[in-house]
């Protein structure tokens, strides 16, 4: 798997160089948010507003009501939990074109529960006016942006940084897709989102390797979803539908998906995967996943189980021995901004 380091920094340069009205905000978190480069190269067009994310979401909505498009960039999980006001009243309300790009999503953080935004999706799916989209290789990263400007209002965007995978080459440039078919097929149809549509890659291998013809769709537009096409994409298929994401299994991906199930009549099981109704632990995003069922190993039990078949639980290596390994192995853990 081919993986790029700082896609957002090059590419917000490169997209924003000829859109004057773009305006960039950070709280305390420059270097981290991958925007430390655009604050040199558009100095005027930069505010660092400091640990102050109400203040600055009311900012934002100032200066999109003056012609400006303001990016604002921090954690996901500061972006929405402590500014969830500001971004209703002041934001999503009147429907001003604001970015809200939010970095670490789900369990990709080592900071704890503190730190970890595993229910920003459960939360921000119910604002009216607001989209939202989350990236999962280098293509979404340099392709969302343009999607959220042309919308002309609201938009959260789950964003990746640092070294991240490039699973998705044949996207035109500019031209963001809000789901994309990865392999045909009719047994098990696995709807992913995120930076696990890349994780679960060995799994999906796996599964077809033994037998069982599987369906793989990338979600990378959250709200809203494209019923018909989730909706086509469900047809034929045999036994189940899974769905894996980095966040929790109430309210995020897999409760959209289950929304449309219900709503329109496919008579198929479906099984979340994802972040139970718990909160988690500090530690590394490998350890994180296999703490909470988000390995490979979870996904081919899941999609066997669905078929009927029998499987054993000594089959499959994962979470159990691994969550035990981890924990012997994460004395400390350090937080690193």
């Amino acid at each position: 798997m081919i993986k790029e380091t700082g896609v957002h920094a090059k590419n917000l340069i490169k997209w924003a160089q000829n859109k004057d009205n773009v305006v960039v905000l950070t709280a305390d978190l420059g270097s981290s948010c991958e925007v430390k480069e655009f604050s040199r190269v558009f100095p005027s067009r930069y505010y660092s507003m400091g640990v102050a994310e109400q203040n600055m979401v009311s900012w934002a909505a100032g200066m999109a009501r003056e012609g400006y498009y303001p990016m604002l960039h921090t954690f996901s999980v500061f972006m929405y939990r402590r500014a969830l006001d500001q971004i209703e009243m002041s934001v999503a309300y009147s429907n001003l074109p604001v970015a809200f790009v939010g970095f670490l999503p789900g369990l990709m953080t080592p900071g704890g529960p503190s730190h970890q935004a595993t229910n920003d999706l459960a939360v921000l799916r119910s604002i009216p006016n607001l989209r939202i989209y989350e990236t999962g290789d280098a293509t979404d990263v340099e392709t969302v942006l343009e999607e959220a400007y042309r919308q002309k209002g609201p938009v959260y965007i789950r964003m990746l940084r640092g070294e991240i995978p490039r699973l998705f080459r044949d996207s035109p440039v500019n031209k963001y897709q809000p789901c994309r078919l990865l392999r045909e097929g009719e047994g098990i149809l696995i709807f992913s989102s995120g930076i696990m549509t890349g994780r679960i890659g060995q799994a999906v291998e796996q599964l077809a390797e033994s037998g069982l013809s599987i369906r793989h769709v990338h979600i990378s537009r959250i709200k809203p979803l494209e019923t018909e096409t989730i909706l086509r994409y469900i047809a034929g298929i045999k036994y189940g539908v899974l769905t894996v994401e980095n966040h929790s299994i109430i309210g995020g991906l897999g409760s959209a998906i289950a929304e449309i199930m219900s709503e329109t009549g496919p008579s198929l099981p479906l099984k979340r995967i994802g972040i139970p109704d718990a909160y988690s632990r500090g530690g590394s995003f490998e350890y994180q996943c296999g703490l909470n069922n988000l390995t490979a190993d979870q996904v081919v039990t899941a999609a066997k189980n669905l078929t009927g078949s029998n499987c054993r639980e000594e089959d499959f290596q994962g979470t159990a021995a691994a969550t035990e390994y981890f924990d012997q192995k994460m004395k400390q853990v350090v937080i690193k901004k």
